[in-house]
C-alpha cells in the first residue's frame, strides 16, 4: 500500500525530522552562544538534546550546519506572511494587517526561537562557519521570494527579471534582519521595531527600493 508520509532512513515523517532538527538546532545555538562553536562539539551537542552524536550527524553534515534551522527562523515570520500577498494589496498594507495580526495571535515562530536566531547571525559576524549557515538561510529566503514575486508579476519563477528582483529583496531582508539583530542585542532602544506599521514600512520600502519599484504595488 502506498504511503503518503516521506520517510527517512528510520521511518520518521517529515515534519517529525523538521521538529527534530529544529531541536537540534536550538541546543547547539545555545551552546554556540554561551561558549563559542570552537568550544562546542558534537558530542556536546548529542548530550544536550539527548542523543546520540551519530543521530546528530545523520540529520547534519556538520555542527555549523546545526545553527541553520534556528537561523532561518529569523525570517520565517515574514515569508510565511508574504506567501499570503493578496496582489490586491500592496506590500505595506498587506505587512501591517499581518504582521499587526501575529502580534495577537500565536506567531509561527516562538519569540525565544526569533532571540537565538539573531544571535546565531549576530555571531555569524566573526564566525565564518555560521556565516555560512546564515547565507544558507538567505538562499533559501531569495527562493521564496522568486516564487512569490513570480506569482504577482504573473511570470515564471524562472525568468531572469523575476530571479533579480528575488535577488535583490532577499539582499534586503538580510541586511534588515542583521540591523535589526545588532540593535536588539547591543541592549540599544529597539523601539522602532515593536511598532508593527514601522517595521512593515521599512521592509517594503527597502524591498520596494531594491526592486526599483516593480516588486510592491497593488495589481489591479
Amino acid at each position: 500500500m502506498a504511503t503518503t508520509q516521506r520517510r527517512d532512513g528510520g521511518g520518521m515523517s517529515e515534519r517529525r525530522r523538521a521538529r527534530l532538527r529544529l531541536e537540534i538546532s536550538r541546543e547547539a545555538a545555545r551552546l554556540f552562544w554561551e561558549q563559542g562553536v570552537t568550544a562546542t562539539s558534537g558530542d556536546q551537542i548529542a548530550e544536550a538534546v539527548g542523543l546520540s552524536t551519530r543521530t546528530i550527524w545523520r540529520h547534519f553534515r556538520s555542527k555549523e550546519s546545526c545553527a541553520e534551522p534556528i537561523v532561518m527562523q529569523g525570517v520565517v515570520t515574514l515569508i510565511s506572511v508574504l506567501r499570503g500577498w493578496p496582489r490586491r494589496s500592496s506590500l505595506e498594507d498587506h505587512l501591517a494587517t499581518e504582521l499587526g495580526r501575529f502580534r495577537h495571535e500565536e506567531p509561527p515562530v516562538d519569540r525565544a526561537d526569533e532571540m537565538l536566531g539573531m544571535k546565531m547571525i549576530r555571531l555569524a559576524d566573526t564566525e565564518p562557519a555560521l556565516r555560512t549557515a546564515w547565507l544558507m538561510a538567505c538562499d533559501q529566503t531569495e527562493r521564496e521570494l522568486c516564487a512569490i514575486i513570480a506569482d504577482c508579476l504573473e511570470r515564471p519563477a524562472g525568468d531572469l527579471e523575476v530571479r533579480q528582483h528575488a535577488a535583490a529583496a532577499a539582499a534586503v531582508v538580510r541586511v534588515v534582519e542583521e540591523h535589526i539583530g545588532a540593535v536588539v542585542l547591543a541592549g540599544a532602544d529597539a523601539t522602532e521595531f515593536t511598532d508593527v506599521v514601522a517595521v512593515s514600512r521599512r521592509f517594503a520600502h527597502a524591498i520596494r527600493t531594491a526592486t526599483g519599484g516593480v516588486v510592491g504595488d497593488a495589481v489591479a
